[in-house]
C-alpha cells in the first residue's frame, strides 16, 4: 500500500465515516438494538462520538444538533416512524452483554 499523508488519511477516513452514515440512514429498518446487541454500537452511539469530536475541537454542538445528522431527520421523527418495539429477547440479549463489558 502506499504511504498516505495525514492529509489523504483525514479524507480517505472522512468519506468512510460519511458512507457508513448514509448506509445506516438507508438500513432503517436495521434497529439499534439490533446493532447494539451485534456490534456493540449504534446510530446514538455513533451521533455521541460526532459530538464528542465537535467537543474536542471546541465546536459547539448539541446532542439533538448531532443526532440530527447521524439520523437525517430529528430523532423524535426517526423513532415515530422507524423504530419498533424491543421484544424481550433483544432487550435480554442486551442486558446480558452489558453485563459481560
Amino acid at each position: 500500500m502506499t504511504e498516505l499523508t495525514t492529509q489523504q488519511q483525514i479524507e480517505i477516513e472522512a468519506a468512510a465515516f460519511r458512507q457508513l452514515v448514509a448506509h445506516l440512514r438507508q438500513r432503517s429498518d436495521v434497529q439499534n438494538i439490533d446493532l447494539m446487541n451485534l456490534a456493540g454500537f449504534c446510530r446514538n452511539c455513533l451521533s455521541n462520538w460526532y459530538q464528542d469530536a465537535a467537543d474536542q475541537r471546541e465546536l459547539e454542538m448539541t446532542r439533538d444538533e448531532a443526532r440530527r445528522y447521524i439520523y437525517g431527520m430529528p430523532y423524535e421523527m426517526w423513532k415515530k416512524r422507524y423504530q419498533k418495539e424491543t421484544s424481550q429477547r433483544e432487550q435480554d440479549d442486551f442486558e446480558r452483554l452489558e453485563k459481560e463489558e
